[in-house]
């Protein structure tokens, strides 16, 4: 799940996934690139994706002036946020077909691991979604988003603003802290509510001999989150690095 927060700093030519580690593809992989059709697709699949969380954007900032207040601002999007955190999948499709130069596997637990999140457990437990916490990590997708979308969209046009790449590599350094702790804090507020229900949970006997516990399991994810924080966050911050003083480096020869 922390991995998934990790989105600011991503790997690949532009194409809307890859998402961790930017700027660390090899050479010749950057100047092979996607053929024509593919660079048009996922010029218009980057532009919707853009759009569609800009919509989720002014949709918290008109619910915020209408009621007056930031709590319970989830249901004013709720709708546009599932279906566009859930189009992030067709970012695992484009890495096994080739037409982005990045890790299947890697994108695959990204992805899925924020869908995770809004749909087994802040859909699926009603009772978090007035939460602050879940405001807290959509505020943090959807800055996040608009800025990564566009950074694609803008690198396969070739006409890639200074300030768009300044602010995909620097924005992360409050965004993915705040995108954790939001994730993390509404786990944990769903926990009691998954025990209670026995949510998606298994119990023995059955014709199966199988049993799962989902509130271990999300405990579980929890405690991954310490162990992969750290690994990523200072990942980011290398990266942030190489690639500003790179662009820096560029500018001093132009």
């Amino acid at each position: 799940m922390a991995a998934a927060a990790a989105t600011a700093a991503t790997k690949g030519n532009g194409g809307g996934s890859g998402r961790a580690g930017a700027g660390d593809s090899s050479g010749a992989r950057k100047k092979k690139g996607p053929g024509p059709v593919a660079t048009a697709y996922l010029v218009i699949y980057n532009v919707v994706m853009t759009a569609g969380w800009l919509v989720i954007a002014v949709g918290l900032v008109r619910a915020y002036l209408a009621k007056g207040s930031y709590h319970s601002l989830y249901y004013s999007i709720e709708r546009p946020l599932k279906f566009f955190q859930t189009g992030a999948l067709l970012e695992i499709l484009h890495c096994a077909i080739g037409i982005v130069p990045s890790s299947v596997v890697l994108t695959s637990f990204q992805v899925m691991s924020r869908v995770f999140l809004i749909w087994a457990v802040t859909h699926s437990v009603k009772e978090v979604q007035s939460e602050d916490s879940v405001l807290l990590f959509v505020i943090a997708w959807t800055i996040t988003e608009i800025i990564r979308y566009s950074f694609y969209t803008f690198s396969l046009l070739n006409h890639l603003p200074y300030i768009i790449k300044w602010a995909r590599y620097t924005l992360f350094i409050v965004l993915y802290p705040m995108g954790v702790t939001g994730e993390l804090l509404t786990i944990y507020a769903a926990l009691p509510f998954v025990r209670q229900a026995g949510l998606y949970s298994i119990s023995l006997p059955n014709k199966y001999n199988f049993s799962f516990d989902y509130h271990a399991f999300l405990i579980l994810i929890m405690i991954s989150y310490i162990p992969l924080f750290p690994q990523l966050y200072f990942h980011m911050i290398h990266q942030r690095r190489k690639v500003l003083s790179h662009t820096e480096e560029h500018k001093k020869f132009e």
